[in-house]
Parts: C-alpha cells; structure tokens; sequence
C-alpha cells in the first residue's frame, strides 16, 4: 500500500496568506474607494556639497592615523618606556575597551548626534581625544590605560556618524559616499603604519609617535566647519 505524503492536507493553509497578499496588492493603488490615486510627487534632491565632503574625508583620514597608530605601537611603546609585556597588554585592552566595537561605538555616538546634532557631536569627540591621545605619549607608564579608554571612545564617537554626513554631503553618490568615508577609516591608517614605524627605525618611537598626539587638533578644525546636513 502506497504511504500518503504528510502534510499535504493542510497545503490551503500556506496558499491563503499568498492569495490574500494577492487580492491585496492588486486592490491597493485604488485605495478603499475604487477611485485610482494621484501618483506621488518625487521629492527633490538635495544639492551636493563636494567642499564639505573634502573636509569630512580628511577628517576620517586623520582619525584612521591615529587609531591604527595607537593601536600598532601603544604596547611597543610601553614596553620601550620600561612597562614591559604585561603593561602594553593592559593597554591595548583598555584601547580597545574604550572603543567597545563598532556596535557599542554606533550607539555611543548616536545618541548625543541626536541631542546635539552630528556635527556638533563629532567636533566634541575630536575636542575630547586630542588630551587623551596626547596623555597616551606623555604621562608616565602607569597612566597610560587610564588615557587610552577614553581616548578610543573619543575617536569611535564619529565614526558612524562621518559615514551618514558622507552620504548627506553626496546625496546622488551615497554608495561612493559610503564607499570612501569606510574604506578611508580602513586603508590609510594601515599605509601610515609603515610610515611610523620607519621613523621609529630612523629616529626614535617616540618621536615617531608625537604627531599623533597632535593631529586629533587639525580634524576638530576640519570639523568646525563641517555643516549640518538639512533634515
């Protein structure tokens, strides 16, 4: 005796839901009086702002240096200053603690753009890491996680927010917008490293290091004149 296939008897039940979406989408453009509704007027695009969007990319540029500098050569640099492996490791955790991930940064800096604007919220941020980075390469060893938490935080701040003013600042272009402001916060820190560390070889890793304690002031510059985008 042939077996019947189960499940076949409630075959209806899933064929329902797909024949009232159906009936649905094909009532839908008249609306509940039968009558066809106007088309949609498109909205107007808004105007591109190349200059503004020059002055974000250099931004995320001089945010990529710095935290992949700080990130490559915090534990080495420790470890030069005498704080040796356990220090370094220290560091770097609190580093990466005070950056809490991509997910964690997203939220921190999406709450105060709402409350103070975007803009205003990534000037602040840039505002708030130039002494951390600064205190990262000029206190005393034991100091230095202390600094490092929050100078991550203060540099992963604007980092989804430079992405959406991106896409604000090149409207027509959002996936070049994209594209650029993400690819720019990967790829130029990873060419600086080679840099910084060559002149660590030439010079000292101190001196190598010093200019990132100095260029979170040139991107709260950049910032200042960053519009905000119309709503």
């Amino acid at each position: 005796m042939r077996r019947r296939c189960p499940g076949w008897a409630g075959w209806w039940l899933l064929a329902l839901p797909a024949a009232l979406g159906v009936l649905v989408n094909r009532a839908g453009p008249a609306g509940a009086s039968g009558r066809p509704q106007a088309a949609p007027v498109p909205e107007a695009v808004p105007a591109e702002d190349r200059r503004a969007f020059l002055r974000l990319s250099l931004v995320v540029i001089t945010r990529s240096v710095v935290f992949t500098g700080l990130s490559t050569f915090t534990a080495l640099y420790l470890r030069e200053r005498g704080g040796g492996g356990s220090a370094g490791a220290v560091a770097l955790f609190a580093l990466f603690a005070g950056s809490a991930g991509s997910a964690g940064g997203t939220l921190l800096g999406g709450r105060p753009a709402g409350r103070w604007g975007r803009t205003a919220t990534v000037r602040r941020a840039y505002a708030a890491a130039a002494p951390a980075v600064a205190g990262i390469l000029l206190l005393p060893a034991p100091l230095v996680p202390v600094c490092a938490a929050p100078a991550a935080a203060a540099l992963y701040v604007p980092f989804s927010l430079q992405v959406t003013l991106g896409q604000d600042y090149l409207p027509t272009r959002m996936g070049t917008a994209s594209g650029v402001t993400l690819g720019l916060t990967v790829s130029v820190g990873g060419l600086a490293s080679p840099l910084i560390g060559a002149a660590a070889d030439a010079v000292s890793l101190r001196a190598a290091l010093l200019p990132l304690a100095v260029l979170p002031v040139p991107a709260w510059a950049l910032a200042r004149r960053l519009p905000e985008p119309a709503a």
